[in-house]
């Protein structure tokens, strides 16, 4: 589009004026068929886009991108963390006076998207504001605007970390001044303080949602952080959606007392959701047990993985419902089937509510709708198998567990009527735009029917004029054509001009022809078009008013979908543990832990059936603390991961990898397994490792469970050893928590002998012919040697090497030193010591020397006087 701008054109300065209230966006600057980018913004969207930079008129720099191809160019933005504005034509060009009225409608962010398809399925898009209350607790209110689905949290200054990690937001909207714990490439949004005030929040979020008070959401004077954070979020996403969120739900809260506490390194070290080497496939705890078949079953998956429960009578619960589907493969089977057809339904719906959705999207809710009929049928069938058995007699007598599928059958609405009114108003298959017509079915309005009729009988009758023109004139080439300039014509080419009849009017002259009119002809297009333009108008009435609908029922529609993602994820992990051979876990409030046979389920899937060794494990008051050793490669870190992943399945209420399982549920699990460094924040590996194992010190309890991995390794070896068995000693005497500790520091095997309830363990190994045998099997007592010689040259190391290392390993086994001779002697005196207190000042040895009780005043006098001389102050 040709446009020729300066500095003060009426255009230029409509731009300017809208960009000032959008400083920190791109502007989308809406002229005709393309989106404009002007000055700082067009350089910076050439660049990002890879798109041409021009200018036009005085040199303004310009660029622009077709309005139908926005959408991809909005998506990159997005991704690369930039926020747009979408500013638009809001009147029609042809009706307007002067310059064309322009509003931005809303701005884009990477936490407020409402595009299908812009976010993965299987995982939440939250954007999260923080507010921190007294320096002791802090407020999370997160919203994901694609599923509409709001969450407050209330957490201790010290667990923000964790639950920012949980929830792994998009986007974060703080206070002025505000740090928070987060990866750099996550988008920040200041806001002005006042906007986190808990007293108008409260205001704003009962009126948004209608309520007299927030009591009956369960908020109360300790959630004045959270209700805060919620009031400047809200405000935020008004800013950017101008049009409102209808399809926002009623915000419920997060207590963290209800959930197994994980935070950020054993969400990394367990590899639950995210591999530890980025690219890697099958390789998380998520991957082998998601087998949902729904976008909305895979989000609700992923939350239970993060967030366990901690409440055996609400595990109980959740296992009654897995044990159902396990215990009937067919209904099972058929939940799954029914549920496979079923789109995402949160989604869809939202951007129905938004205004947003299309007919094809409409077409996928109804589909999706007329399959609930089949869900409720097999869901009535496992509500049935559901008796309440808690897998086994618990340590701890709990309530019995409700039954979850009942509930669910109960909750299930199969959405009836707008299952009718879609099928009664769309095609069969709508198309993907509403601008591409044939959305609305033939019957379904007589209005829309007779524009219909009108225009294809229209165009049945131009047909007909032009054979009767032919016949009448004896040209056989006369055609009738249409064009948007001229509309319908007769061309008649000059070969035949002769002929033209006297009634025929002359409209357009060509080379080779001429294009007249008729006055029927002319009747008839007038019909024809108008009959076309009402057909457009029509079906837009009828389709806008079907999405109205669909978007009324949102709340509805939204309660039905997370009764089928609870029912997805249930016969999802029951489909696991059939193939997999999983068994229930008895859950109880007790403290002892074991697992007989208990396998890894990640590693055991990579490997042919029956080839891992499962391991039995045992914690119960009299071995609380269990130190393991043995070789490398042996498999120590596998049994603690494994450990790890098996209780977080237990207590999300999923079947485990064993053959018989008994888990008192734990408030805390932290694993430190493993090294890195964190050199972008000035931590070395070895600080790294001891800042981990800090908060493991000073957040477990004595209902936690703690797995340790070469703890010290990343210092000295007696600094190692020191730090190793304090850490130990701290565990056992003030923590109390279960502790598996792996090590390579033989020296920790004399722990047991002063520890009660430390035990040693070993994972075996055997020594045939020279060589070494892993077996992979855990038992008590421990070993002496670590055959780490042995792995090496597993690894491949040159065979010179491995001799060598063989000679001098022998050799410090037998004298501790490898080079011959007394130790070497002092360094130069005259060297400056690395450490400014590594070397003793002589003065001050002398002065420690001086026996004061032998000496008269008045040689204590003289020695003073020499000793400040030598101090240089003499």
């Amino acid at each position: 589009m040709s446009v020729t701008l300066s500095e003060n054109t009426p255009l230029l300065l409509q731009y300017r004026e809208i960009k000032a209230r959008h400083p920190d966006a791109i502007l989308f600057f809406r002229m005709g068929d393309f989106y404009e980018m002007f000055f700082d913004d067009a350089e910076l969207a050439s660049r990002a886009l890879s798109i041409t930079l021009t200018s036009r008129g005085d040199g303004v720099p310009l660029a622009g991108v077709p309005v139908k191809a926005a959408a991809d160019y909005l998506r990159q933005l997005v991704s690369q963390g930039h926020r747009v504005a979408i500013c638009e034509q809001v009147e029609d060009p042809k009706k307007a006076k002067g310059l064309v009225r322009r509003e931005v409608v809303e701005t884009v962010t990477p936490g407020a998207l409402l595009e299908e398809g812009w976010v993965a399925g299987g995982r939440n898009n939250w954007i999260v504001a923080v507010c921190e209350a007294d320096g002791k607790t802090a407020g999370l209110a997160a919203i994901d605007l694609t599923t509409g689905e709001f969450l407050l949290e209330s957490v201790p200054a010290g667990g923000l970390a964790e639950a920012l990690g949980r929830l792994s937001p998009a986007e974060l909207v703080l206070p002025p001044d505000t740090a928070v714990p987060t990866e750099p490439e996550v988008m920040q949004t200041v806001r002005e303080a006042w906007e986190f005030d808990p007293a108008l929040a409260r205001e704003e979020i009962a009126r948004r949602f209608r309520l007299a008070s927030l009591d009956g959401l369960g908020l109360g004077e300790e959630d004045a952080a959270a209700v805060g954070a919620a009031g400047a979020l809200l405000r935020y996403l008004a800013d950017l959606k101008p049009g409102g969120l209808p399809h926002l739900g009623r915000p419920t809260v997060r207590r963290s007392g209800r959930f197994l506490w994980l935070d950020e390194m054993t969400r990394r070290n367990l590899e639950l959701v995210e591999p530890l080497r980025v690219g890697a496939k099958g390789v998380t705890l998520l991957e082998v047990i998601d087998r949902t078949v729904t976008p909305m079953g895979a989000r609700l998956l992923r939350r239970w993985v993060l967030s366990p429960l901690s409440d055996p009578a609400e595990i109980n619960a959740r296992l009654n419902a897995v044990d159902a589907a396990v215990r009937d493969s067919n209904r099972r089977s058929g939940a799954r089937e029914a549920l496979d057809g079923i789109r995402d339904l949160e989604r869809l719906a939202g951007r129905a509510a938004a205004g947003r959705a299309t007919p094809r999207e409409l077409g996928a809710l109804r589909d999706s709708f007329l399959r609930l009929p089949e869900v409720k049928d097999v869901l009535r069938g496992l509500a049935g198998q559901a008796d309440g058995r808690t897998g086994g007699q618990a340590a701890v007598p709990t309530a019995r567990p409700p039954d979850r599928l009942t509930d669910l059958l109960h909750e299930l609405d199969l959405l009836e009527d707008l299952a009718a009114s879609l099928s009664a108003a769309l095609t069969e298959r709508p198309p993907a735009m509403l601008a591409d017509g044939g959305v609305i079915r033939s019957g379904h309005d007589s209005e829309l029917d007779e524009c219909r009729l009108l225009r294809d009988g229209g165009k049945q009758y131009i047909a007909a004029i032009q054979q009767r023109e032919r016949d009448r004139t004896g040209i056989s080439s006369l055609k009738i054509g249409y064009n948007k300039v001229f509309g319908y014509y007769i061309e008649i080419t000059n070969t035949h001009s002769a002929k033209v009849p006297a009634d025929y009017e002359r409209r357009q002259t060509l080379a080779t022809a001429e294009r007249y009119v008729t006055p029927e002809l002319k009747e008839y297009e007038a019909k024809v078009l108008g009959a076309e333009e009402r057909v457009a108008q029509r079906e837009a009435e009828l389709f806008v008013a079907l999405r109205g609908e669909v978007g009324a029922a949102i709340e509805r529609i939204q309660r039905t979908a997370k009764v089928l993602a609870q029912l997805d994820v249930w016969t999802a992990l029951a489909e696991v543990a059939v193939a997999n051979r999983y068994v229930r876990p008895e859950i109880h409030d007790g403290f002892d832990i074991t697992m007989t046979a208990s396998r890894h389920p990640v590693i055991e899937r990579m490997m042919p059936r029956e080839a891992f060794m499962p391991n039995d494990v045992a914690f119960d008051a009299v071995a609380r603390v269990q130190l393991v050793t043995g070789p490398n490669m042996a498999g120590k870190s596998t049994i603690l991961r494994q450990i790890g992943q098996c209780v977080i399945l237990a207590q999300m209420g999923s079947f485990i990898p064993c053959e018989k399982a008994s888990i008192g549920v734990v408030d805390r699990l932290f694993t430190r397994v493993g090294a890195a460094d964190n050199l972008t924040r000035g931590q070395s590996t070895f600080m790294v490792e001891m800042s981990e194992t800090s908060a493991i010190l000073h957040g477990a309890t004595a209902r936690s469970l703690v797995l340790l991995d070469e703890i010290g390794r990343g210092t000295s070896t007696y600094d190692g050893v020191a730090i190793a068995w304090a850490v130990t000693e701290f565990i056992h005497d003030k923590v109390g928590a279960k502790t598996m500790f792996a090590t390579h520091y033989h020296e920790l095997m004399q722990l047991p002998e002063k520890l009660e309830h430390a035990r040693n363990f070993n994972v075996a190994v055997r020594e045939t012919g020279g060589k070494v045998v892993f077996l992979h099997r855990l038992e008590p007592g421990g070993t002496d040697r670590s055959y780490g010689i042995h792995v090496a040259e597993l690894a491949g190391l040159p065979r010179e090497v491995v001799t060598r290392a063989n000679v001098v390993l022998k050799t410090l086994e037998g004298n501790h030193r490898v080079v011959a001779g007394g130790p070497a002697p002092d360094p130069d005196p005259g060297q400056l010591p690395l450490f400014v207190d590594s070397a003793p000042d002589p003065t001050l040895l002398e002065l420690r020397g001086l026996d004061l009780e032998s000496m008269t005043p008045l040689e204590a006098l003289n020695r003073l006087s020499e000793l400040q001389r030598k101090a240089g102050r003499g």
